[in-house]
């Protein structure tokens, strides 16, 4: 029997598809390499053990799928059916044994990764809803998983760090931190930040045309690693200080 084969064509989406895979590959080493008595550990996401991170990002998963069967079918398909869903979800997952948890992980990742796998090509650019309410094609799901797994890689407080991920990764979270903030701008206090990174020829603002509140220099990586509040590693303002607390991200 012929092994199928994905229908996507686009070269950026493929390459985006890798990576994401590889960074799935990434959190189940790390995973894998718990003993079952580290699992009840906490890990570095405040008031979550290992337990409930592992289950979110398993849970995760099959809440991206949801969204690809939603382009698939063209029937409304949400992340989530209610506002407590993913909460509800992720309480009880936690409570689940250790094998059943890992499983939990494996199973959704491959689960996602079919779905994409046999998306229609033109199906690609359907646009679904995230479970923020922006409006983004289908095509969006790749970043979303990708940044998930990549990150809750670090948050298992297991030796992954930041240093180890691939160029593109922290190459999209330098905007991705941005466009947050900028939307968070809308209910919470956020100043116009300027990210600077000393190893990249680019310069970001949170408002463009406003006045320079904080400019943050740092390698991307560590940027990156401040901006997600997963540390604060060389990361300097204006005048030379250690950068204060970032804005929330997610």
């Amino acid at each position: 029997m012929v092994a199928r084969q994905i229908q996507l064509k686009d070269p950026v989406l493929l390459e985006m598809l890798l990576i994401e895979r590889r960074g799935q590959a990434y959190f189940s080493r790390k995973v894998n390499e718990l003993k079952a008595a580290d699992f009840d550990k906490p890990s570095l996401l405040p008031g979550w053990n290992r337990k409930a991170l592992i289950a979110h990002v398993g849970l995760n998963a099959r809440a991206n799928r949801r969204l690809v069967d939603w382009a698939a079918t063209g029937v409304e398909t949400p992340m989530y059916d209610s506002n407590t869903q993913r909460e509800d979800e992720i309480d009880f997952s936690a409570t689940l044994g250790v094998e059943a948890i890992r499983n939990l992980s494996v199973h959704g990742a491959i689960d996602l990764d079919v779905a994409w796998r046999d998306l229609p090509e033109e199906r690609w650019s359907f646009e679904i809803r995230t479970a923020q309410g922006r409006l983004v094609p289908v095509s969006e799901t790749i970043w979303m998983r990708m940044r998930e797994v990549w990150i809750h890689a670090v948050d298992i407080d297991n030796g992954a760090d930041f240093a180890d991920f691939p160029k593109l990764v922290i190459d999209k979270m330098l905007p991705d931190l941005i466009a947050v903030w900028r939307r968070r701008r809308a209910t919470d206090v956020v100043p116009n930040i300027v990210i600077a990174p000393t190893d990249r020829d680019v310069r970001l603002a949170v408002d463009e045309n406003g006045a320079e509140d904080l400019i943050i220099s740092g390698t991307a990586v560590d940027i990156v690693r401040w901006g997600t509040g997963r540390g604060n590693i060389g990361v300097f303002d204006q005048h030379g200080n250690k950068a204060p607390t970032a804005p929330r991200w997610l």
